[in-house]
């Protein structure tokens, strides 16, 4: 009986027991936590600048983050790095706290990126730049002495880049030298700048050298001709100089200058020697020259010697020497200039002297050694044997001189055009020069004149002359460009009354007493202004200036750089300063 109660207790109790068991089954379980929150603050961009914000984690996990972020994630441990961001050409640097971040179950980890401004590093260029390289807008580029680009490197600089002359090596220039390229791309919103290291307020023409372009187009002189002041004592010079003669081909390919400006260049690197802001050295017509300015340079603003390079939307303000000089056989064509000359900026001290005869145009055919003399010929004629004659195009130029200022000895001509040259030049505007607008100077340029390969037509002439009687042409009785004998071969050009004024032409041209500035200059042609008419529309009935124009060149009804209501092609990119 005891031993049957008690098996009958054992089994109510493993019952009961099943039961609780069964019961504790059915009850609902918490799960232990898994995730929680990584949260990463941002600060110190501009509004509409993105972050470069990286994050890693377990198992594999990677983000890209650009902007204040939050997230649900595992637990575990997190690295957060953020990358430099470049805008408008300003760095910014970011400071990390709180990396590595440990996510807990429920938690909320966090992570501040700040970001700030960090200077742009400061890179010098020196001697000879061998192979393919790139300047980029974010960094500070400073040429120290003559800086050489080889045959068979392309410099590429990218648009906004900022290029200083070191004021320490004085005469400080960048050579692309024959076989080499430049890639020089700025835009109009952000042109690429060469100009002085010294601060705005401070700068003077001649505190650098220049840029110069070698190419391997023919000119007409012979012999080992080097760029003048290529020989001259600054640091990594070639004591030899730089050879631009024995060019072969008139299509060589030099590379790309767009929206680009070079400002208070032209060191005299010897005495009587100077480096100008553009020089182009028997560059050839497979190079591309647009939207480019000089700057209050101490020598010429433009220089051709030679080649066939063409170029559109060509800018010269305050020249130490001539806005446009072209010699030596050069080819090229070129429309839409413009010129001003408002006054005669002092020069660095040390650096050299305005000349003694600074033009608009200044023209030659050959002069020097190697310019070889044809069968009955002068040497100035130099080329004409085998079709090196110069024979270049202006067209749609607008020349401005410096009005009553006193010039130098033997400067303020419009336009002087001399040694045996040819070429073309019209639908321009030459106005405020002191001495006369035009002057062809002796037999070998009249030669080419009698044959018509030199024309000069279709342009408007106004208040030119104040320090000479009101002399427009050459007076009678001196050199060879009288009106007289201009019109005389169908060459007519328009001379303003003497109540014209040039301001009265354009938009926008500050009287001669007034200093300009850039939002003061706007050379579209003023309501009813005479330049808005009167250009040579057409080429069909002037054969001569048809060929050699091409599809380059194009005919236009106004006169001058601008067109009545046009573009404005001039404005955003160039700029305006004396100092």
């Amino acid at each position: 009986m005891i031993s049957l109660v008690r098996m009958r207790t054992l089994a109510v109790a493993t019952l009961a027991l099943t039961a609780l068991v069964a019961c504790s089954d059915d009850e609902p379980t918490t799960p232990t936590p898994t995730t929680g929150t990584l949260a990463i603050t941002v600060s110190g961009l501009p509004n509409g600048v993105n972050a470069a914000v990286s994050v890693a984690g377990p198992n594999g996990y990677t983000n890209t983050l650009t902007a204040t972020n939050s997230a649900t994630v595992n637990t575990g441990s997190y690295t957060v790095t953020a990358a430099q961001v470049t805008s408008n050409n300003v760095r910014y640097n970011a400071t990390v706290t709180g990396s590595p971040a440990t996510v807990t179950a429920n938690g909320t980890a966090t992570v501040t990126v700040a970001y700030a401004v960090s200077a742009n590093p400061t890179v010098v260029l020196s001697g000879s730049i061998a192979a393919n390289r790139t300047l980029t807008p974010d960094t500070n580029w400073v040429l120290r002495g003559f800086v050489y680009v080889n045959s068979g490197a392309t410099l590429t600089i990218n648009a906004g880049t900022r290029i200083v002359g070191d004021t320490t090596a004085l005469g400080s220039a960048l050579f692309i030298l024959r076989g080499a390229r430049i890639v020089a791309n700025g835009t109009e919103a952000a042109p690429i700048v060469f100009t002085s290291q010294r601060s705005a307020g401070n700068r003077s023409p001649g505190d650098w050298g220049g840029l110069i372009i070698v190419g391997n187009a023919r000119n007409n002189r012979t012999g080992n001709i080097i760029v003048e002041g290529s020989d001259g004592s600054v640091v990594g010079a070639n004591p030899a100089g730089v050879v631009y003669t024995g060019g072969t081909n008139d299509a060589d390919n030099s590379g790309t200058l767009r929206y680009v400006r070079v400002e208070f260049a032209g060191y005299a690197t010897l005495p009587d020697a100077e480096l100008n802001s553009f020089t182009f050295a028997a560059v050839g017509s497979g190079t591309t020259l647009e939207y480019l300015q000089s700057l209050a340079g101490l020598d010429d603003s433009f220089e051709w010697f030679g080649g066939t390079v063409d170029g559109k939307y060509l800018v010269s303000y305050e020249a130490g020497d001539d806005h446009f000089d072209g010699s030596e056989g050069y080819r090229g064509r070129n429309q839409f200039l413009i010129a001003m000359q408002s006054t005669f900026i002092t020069p660095r001290a040390g650096a050299g002297a305005i000349s003694a005869d600074p033009q608009g145009f200044e023209i030659d055919g050959c002069n020097g050694g190697g310019c070889t003399a044809p069968a009955g010929g002068n040497a100035q004629s130099s080329g004409a044997t085998d079709g090196l004659w110069t024979m270049n195009i202006f067209a749609n130029y607008t020349l401005i001189g410096t009005g009553s200022t006193t010039t130098p000895t033997n400067g303020g001509v419009g336009a002087v055009l001399r040694r045996g040259t040819g070429g073309y030049y019209i639908n321009g505007v030459i106005a405020r020069w002191a001495r006369q607008a035009v002057s062809m100077r002796d037999s070998t340029t009249n030669n080419r004149f009698q044959v018509d390969s030199l024309i000069f037509k279709s342009n408007y002439l106004a208040e030119n002359g104040v320090q000479n009687g009101g002399v427009t042409f050459d007076p009678t009785g001196t050199n060879f460009g009288q009106e007289s004998a201009f019109t005389a071969r169908g060459q007519t050009n328009e001379v303003a009354a003497g109540t014209v004024t040039a301001s009265s032409l354009f938009t926008s041209l500050p009287a001669l007493a007034a200093t300009p500035t850039t939002a003061t200059l706007d050379w579209s042609p003023a309501a009813n202004s005479p330049i808005a008419t009167g250009g040579l529309a057409t080429f069909a009935n002037d054969p001569r200036i048809a060929a050699r124009a091409g599809t380059f060149i194009s005919p236009t009804a106004y006169r001058g750089a601008a067109a009545p209501g046009g573009t404005k092609w001039w404005a955003n990119w160039t700029n305006y300063a004396r100092n």
